[in-house]
């Protein structure tokens, strides 16, 4: 090869590797070298898939669903995703609206890979998902990060969003309850944005739900397309079963949205990775068609982490941690923790430092806020047992007031 850099082409050295599978990846490796790792960096739930889905699943095996099935799903599945949004988002979508990839990320990146052209903008809040601006990046486009501080609850707020927008811009990327900091929108904030929206008809608006039945207290969840139906003709709802139903290895993701985004998506799919796996998708439409009523219980369970981290965390010395509002992560600041020294010696001037370190010292392994693109801040996944979660705060504590 004679490009620059070798093997690599100049698009994919435009981009890094997901952070988060690194830590997951780590603290892997340290287990088999026998340390005792807590890992606290994947975002999957530790729930199993319910029964009803497996065997749902098996009776597809037998009856043959083996072969391959429209590019971008089953009617079975669409119909069932159809009914989905209009039972619990109030959203109507035809089934010729739905498209179903191989998860979440596969539906956006096929939404980025279908509309971006090169110099194209995608404005993407921050604290972001990881993958959010490498997507863009490798779809051509350009990530406009805008930073949500803390203050502002780790929200955009319309002031933010308008100052963001250029003649460039093409799409806003809305993540609520976000991945990695549990934010999550009121009506009236996303009336907000919506009105900025209204103003730039050249903007689109891609919505990431998949943590909506992730909702704590008596917080309202509603999606972006309900709030504004004005924007309906240019929002992509996005969502899938991995977070909801447990399924992440399942690998099953949707969206509706309007038609003629649909068509390209499919396209960009036939020539990508066609169909999710069938055996999947007859999973999932018994997910989405089943029973639902397990989900309140998990959100239970989960909120009842999130209360027991939230306050082990702000016991730590130096950390500060807001309470989320949905999700599995919270997001803890670190501000008083930055130049102090490590029993170590090492001296913490990053939050990839504190991570590095607390991983080195108390086998904790967590997600450095650079990676989400605010720092000082690190990401804890509560998505495990009270007693892990309880022993893993309690060696960060230890961590934390052994700094000097």
């Amino acid at each position: 090869m004679s490009q620059p850099g070798g093997l690599e082409s100049a698009t994919l050295r435009r981009v890094k590797p997901s952070p988060t599978l690194a830590v997951t990846a780590r603290a892997r490796e340290l287990r088999r070298e026998g340390r005792d790792v807590i890992g606290l960096g994947a975002g999957e739930p530790d729930f199993d898939t319910p029964e009803n889905v497996k065997e749902a699943a098996i009776a597809a095996i037998r009856r043959g669903e083996t072969k391959y099935t429209d590019v971008d799903g089953i009617p079975e599945l669409k119909a069932a995703v159809s009914a989905k949004f209009a039972r619990e988002n109030g959203l109507t979508y035809a089934t010729n609206q739905i498209h179903v990839a191989p998860g979440g990320k596969a539906v956006i990146f096929n939404a980025l890979l279908a509309t971006l052209s090169a110099g194209d903008e995608v404005i993407v809040p921050a604290p972001y998902w990881v993958s959010y601006p490498d997507m863009v990046l490798l779809a051509g486009g350009e990530p406009v990060v805008v930073p949500c501080p803390e203050s502002d609850g780790f929200k955009l707020t319309p002031a933010s969003l308008e100052a963001a927008i250029t003649a460039r811009t093409r799409w806003l990327i809305l993540n609520s309850p976000s991945n990695p900091t549990g934010a999550a929108y009121t009506r009236d904030e996303l009336r907000g944005l919506a009105e900025v929206l209204g103003r730039h008809p050249h903007v689109w608006a891609l919505t990431d739900d998949m943590y909506e039945h992730l909702i704590y207290g008596d917080f309202e969840y509603v999606t972006l397309a309900r709030v504004a139906p004005q924007l309906y003709d240019r929002t992509l709802t996005v969502n899938g079963v991995s977070k909801a139903y447990a399924m992440t290895g399942w690998r099953i993701g949707y969206a509706g949205g309007p038609k003629p985004l649909i068509d390209l998506m499919r396209k960009v799919a036939g020539q990508t990775t066609t169909n999710p796996s069938s055996i999947s998708q007859w999973a999932a439409v018994e997910a989405l068609n089943g029973p639902q009523d397990f989900m309140a219980d998990r959100a239970r369970a989960f909120e009842a982490r999130r209360d027991l981290v939230v306050s082990m965390l702000n016991q730590a010395s130096g950390v500060r941690c807001a309470t989320p509002e949905g999700a599995f992560y919270v997001y803890p600041s670190i501000e008083g923790l930055i130049g102090k020294r490590s029993a170590s010696g090492k001296l913490i001037t990053t939050d990839g430092e504190f991570a590095a370190e607390l991983l080195d010292a108390e086998g904790v392994a967590v997600v450095q806020g650079e990676a989400f693109g605010l720092s000082p801040y690190f990401r804890i996944s509560y998505a495990t047992s009270e007693d892990v979660l309880e022993e893993a705060c309690r060696r960060i504590q230890r961590f934390c007031a052994g700094l000097v």
